[in-house]
């Protein structure tokens, strides 16, 4: 973990508080640079500069893209509040449970084309990136240390697994793209968890 507070864009005490730096157990080979260390139960720690850095490269890229055009894909049950939340404050697309074929079948009522793709988990909303691949949009994840990269265009590495971490890094992310962006902020963290 990182000591110097002024290299991060937030104190390192937000991320800890959040366990936005706990990993699981197993490191899949696309996490590995992104541990820190191991604690003396097994459970990887993850690098908070790197997950600093990325975070503000998602959120970066995201601004590139008029909300409107950004797809953001929830599954898991702890992390419906937070992404709601980000859809709420970046205009984004956001879906609990994405529908196959939504944006790869134009005779779908509800079909649309999203530029880019954010999801909580990439086992999760495995059916979200599938179709991203196939319609060759990039596709942004917060994953774990247990997840596999493989279609992931930018990993921001973090706990997916809690309901204040996930809310914590879509709040960040939702931040500082409306800064990017220029827009007024007009966010409460609490709204993400």
């Amino acid at each position: 973990m990182v000591k110097e507070k002024d290299s991060l864009s937030v104190p390192v005490e937000i991320y800890v508080k959040a366990g936005v730096h706990l990993g699981t157990r197993a490191i899949m080979p696309g996490m590995r640079e992104y541990v820190y260390k191991r604690k003396g139960d097994g459970i990887a720690v993850l690098n908070t500069k790197k997950i600093d850095e990325r975070i503000k490269a998602a959120a970066l890229f995201l601004s590139k893209f008029d909300g409107k055009d950004i797809m953001a894909c929830c599954r898991k049950e702890v992390g419906y509040k937070a992404i709601e939340a980000f859809g709420k404050a970046t205009n984004a697309r956001v879906f609990k449970k994405y529908p196959a074929g939504l944006i790869t079948n134009p005779s779908l009522n509800d079909f649309f084309e999203p530029k880019v793709l954010l999801v909580v988990d990439p086992w999760y909303d495995g059916n979200a990136i599938k179709d991203a691949v196939k319609i060759r949009i990039p596709t942004i994840a917060l994953c774990d240390t247990n997840n596999t990269t493989e279609y992931i265009d930018l990993i921001v590495p973090c706990n997916n697994k809690t309901s204040k971490s996930i809310g914590t890094v879509l709040y960040l992310i939702a931040k500082q793209y409306l800064e990017a962006k220029g827009e007024k902020i007009k966010l409460k963290e609490s709204d993400f968890y």
